[in-house]
């Protein structure tokens, strides 16, 4: 199996050849809608472009949550306007040990739009910088593609299916936020009743790395079915890129997550652990 993750001096490798791949620039911050576009504009990668978490990777938020998934239309129009095809490889980078927006990028891209060579560098931004990579502005220049994804909506799951379903809820949010002591983000706190608390966080090492594929594989949750969910499906997405590094068989996304799913008053919140 071909690891979803790339390293810094993997990359630095890759792109000095023929073949380099494309990078995706998703560096986001939550509290800023245009933080991401401008820290791409002030320095990337070179060559790199910028998918934007909430242009980009979701649809205007509402009855699906805040960060929903875009339309299948939109999406490929995202992809067409950046010049992705399957028979170029893709390297998507954030910031954030992949949880602001890497992951999400690679949850779209390849679960979900299935393009057969998406990889997230491992330890993004800072990793590159800690290799010696360069960086250099973001420039929007590219040559637009006419791929149209075969999409797979086996890969996720909406609120019917996770109220009416027997799967295992893991929440990818602080375990803080999962007992309902703090709800920095959305109006109410608390959790899906049922769920288990695996902060997405606890899939990285000390150095902001993916930890190896043996120990993922023997810290990770083990079900019959899986759902991962967090606030608005961006971090949900971290968790499932770790069943993919320990290959294990993947969770599906639930994309509303708790935002979405608190929009109906009658589903039930759970607090504590």
């Amino acid at each position: 199996m071909r690891s979803p993750l790339m390293s810094a001096a993997a990359l630095q490798r890759r792109l000095a050849t023929d073949v380099s791949p494309l990078l995706l620039d998703c560096r986001a911050r939550l509290n800023d809608t245009g933080a991401g576009r401008a820290l791409w504009r002030q320095a990337s990668l070179p060559g790199s472009l910028h998918l934007d978490l909430d242009r980009d990777l979701a649809a205007a938020p509402g009855q699906g949550g805040r960060h929903p998934l875009p339309s299948r239309q939109a999406f490929t129009d995202t992809l067409q306007r950046l010049g992705v095809a399957p028979s170029r490889p893709l390297v998507v980078f954030d910031d954030m040990g992949g949880q602001l927006a890497a992951a999400r990028a690679w949850w779209m891209l390849a679960c979900w739009a299935g393009h057969p060579g998406v990889q997230v560098l491992d330890g993004g931004l800072p990793a590159w910088e800690a290799a010696g990579g360069a960086l250099a502005p973001g420039d929007d220049a590219t040559i637009p593609s006419e791929w149209r994804p075969a999409f797979d909506d086996s890969t996720w799951v909406d609120a019917d299916e996770v109220f009416s379903g027997r799967a295992l809820k893991l929440d990818a949010r602080s375990p803080a936020r999962f007992r309902g002591e703090q709800e920095p983000i959305d109006p109410v706190a608390g959790h899906i009743p049922g769920a288990r608390c695996r902060p997405s966080a606890t899939n990285l090492d000390e150095t902001g790395l993916f930890k190896s594929p043996e120990r993922l594989a023997a810290e990770l949750p083990r079900a019959d079915e899986l759902i991962s969910y967090c606030g608005s499906g961006v971090t949900a997405c971290h968790t499932i890129l770790a069943y993919a590094v320990a290959d294990l068989p993947l969770p599906r996304l639930y994309a509303g997550s708790w935002s979405g799913w608190i929009e109906d008053p009658t589903r039930p919140v759970a607090r504590g652990d």
